[in-house]
């Protein structure tokens, strides 16, 4: 499998509780400014308002970019368990179209998810296994809708993650009404 994205890895390892509890902290209040409409997720104001010190924000997430990218883990985590239940089910039709609409949803829910599937830059350390993990389960339900002529021979996980990042801009430049009417046109013009 070849993934959108070049995976590397940084240096791992399991958290103390209290260091998770922190970083958890930052997230939370890093989340919440981004869908509030702050792109620039000032990493001092993050630190102060999740009431740690800045010294510790920088340890967790060195540049923005880390930032953005343990934000995305989480829905990556999420769209892959959507994705594994999406091809375990008996139809990989409705499947395969109910993963592309809770990723929809999801894409415009949550902008660092967003922000990093259109980017295509290096994933570091925190949003490799996840973004792993979820292009692993959505090549394999692919592959089945394929099979049922849900969708084209030649489409690749590349190009739905390309696709559904152009269809959630077209919903945030028009209104949240023609997302559905939207995710049809993109369906119906990925059928076999």
């Amino acid at each position: 499998m070849s993934y959108p994205f070049a995976m590397s890895t940084g240096p791992g390892g399991r958290l103390r509780a209290d260091s998770a509890r922190v970083r958890e902290q930052m997230l939370t209040v890093a989340g919440a400014r981004l869908r509030g409409g702050d792109r620039d997720l000032p990493l001092n104001a993050i630190a102060k308002a999740a009431g740690v010190g800045v010294g510790t924000a920088y340890r967790h997430f060195p540049s923005r970019q880390v930032l953005i990218e343990a934000l995305a883990a989480q829905s990556f985590t999420r769209l892959a368990a959507d994705a594994r239940v999406s091809a375990a089910a008996a139809d990989p039709v409705a499947g395969f179209e109910r993963l592309m609409s809770t990723g929809l949803r999801l894409l415009r829910e949550e902008p660092a998810l967003a922000e990093v599937l259109a980017a295509r830059d290096d994933l570091t350390a925190d949003a490799v296994a996840p973004a792993a993990d979820f292009f692993d389960a959505l090549d394999h339900l692919l592959h089945r809708a394929r099979q049922a002529g849900a969708v084209r021979s030649d489409i690749t996980t590349d190009d739905l993650r390309s696709l559904m990042c152009g269809v959630q801009h077209a919903v945030a430049i028009s209104d949240a009404d023609a997302a559905d009417r939207y995710l049809g046109v993109l369906l119906r013009g990925l059928r076999a």
